[in-house]
């Protein structure tokens, strides 16, 4: 018993003189010292959020500008009417072996008196440049349009009485095509379509067209509303085209003035906004058993008769 008591006496000893051992609770307590906050997981090797250091201070890769591509227009009479059209063409694309016909034989003709460059190329780049469109082993690249600004047409020097076409919520090209086309004929000065939610100058509507978008400038408004009213403080007076017009087509006393002529869309007219910028919403008379007009045509007959009109006042 006593040898027991001597024992026990000299682990109380040997705590009191050593202090704590190694793996008590204080010795743990040391140890968390200036460790600091927990690592985030992506910095812990074990955790699968981890990155390295190497791929978190990667830079990010800057974005690309979005820039305006060109346009391909394929198959042979695609391509011959857009040639006869004026297209701007950037280069033509002519399949190895061509079977030649009339229409291809045109089509080199035209582009080798424009001085385009016609470039020989397969079956299987035409394929990937037409984007598996039906081809015919030719195809033109067309650049960009470029567009005027709308204020162009607010020039002293444009000759005889402004008249400026604007076409609101027009997206069909071709509608766009057969207004330019009409602008030219009965004397405008240009046409100004909006930058968002419509047709633009594509190579369907300068075919359109017919040639008469290589003579007449097309403007691109970022905001139309503001444009016209740009217009309106510049001595123009604004009409709209719409069914239920305050003024008759015939009647337009304003047609000999400085004038820009708005056309809505066939399915919902003008907006509302661009209604109340109007000076007058004019109407073209019609029988009872037509709802409307197509868009492209009632603009040829509101402008006949403010070339009309104009012509009696000269």
């Amino acid at each position: 018993m006593a040898g027991n008591s001597q024992r026990r006496g000299a682990v109380r000893r040997s705590g009191s003189k050593k202090g704590m051992q190694v793996g008590t609770g204080g010795q743990r307590r040391k140890s968390l010292e200036g460790k600091g906050p927990t690592p985030k997981a992506s910095e812990r090797p074990n955790h699968k959020a981890y990155k390295p250091q190497s791929e978190q201070k990667r830079p990010a890769k800057p974005q690309r500008k979005k820039t305006s591509s060109t346009e391909v227009v394929a198959g042979r009479n695609s391509v011959l009417e857009a040639l006869r059209s004026q297209l701007p063409v950037t280069t033509m694309y002519v399949a190895h072996r061509i079977d030649s016909d009339d229409r291809v034989k045109e089509a080199l003709q035209v582009a080798v008196a424009a001085g385009t460059p016609i470039l020989e190329a397969s079956r299987q780049e035409l394929d990937r440049l037409t984007d598996g469109a039906v081809h015919q082993g030719i195809a033109i690249q067309v650049p960009p349009y470029q567009y005027a600004h709308p204020k162009d047409f607010i020039d002293s020097s444009l000759p005889g009485v402004p008249l400026v076409v604007a076409l609101d919520s027009i997206t069909d090209p071709r509608n766009l095509g057969a207004i330019v086309r009409s602008t030219a004929a009965f004397g405008g000065h240009g046409v100004v379509v909006p930058q968002r939610r419509s047709a633009g100058m594509t190579a369907s509507a300068w075919k359109t067209s017919a040639g008469a978008a290589a003579r007449l400038p097309v403007a691109q408004a970022a905001n139309l509303t503001r444009a016209l009213e740009d217009y309106r403080k510049a001595g123009f007076f604004v009409v709209g085209l719409d069914m239920d017009g305050d003024v008759e087509l015939p009647g337009l006393e304003l047609a000999t003035s400085p004038l820009v002529v708005v056309v809505g869309s066939e399915g919902k007219g003008l907006s509302r906004l661009v209604r109340e910028t109007c000076d007058q919403i004019v109407s073209v008379p019609m029988s009872s058993a037509v709802e409307s007009l197509n868009a492209g045509i009632a603009t040829s007959v509101a402008l006949y008769e403010i070339a009309r009109l104009r012509h009696a006042e000269g």
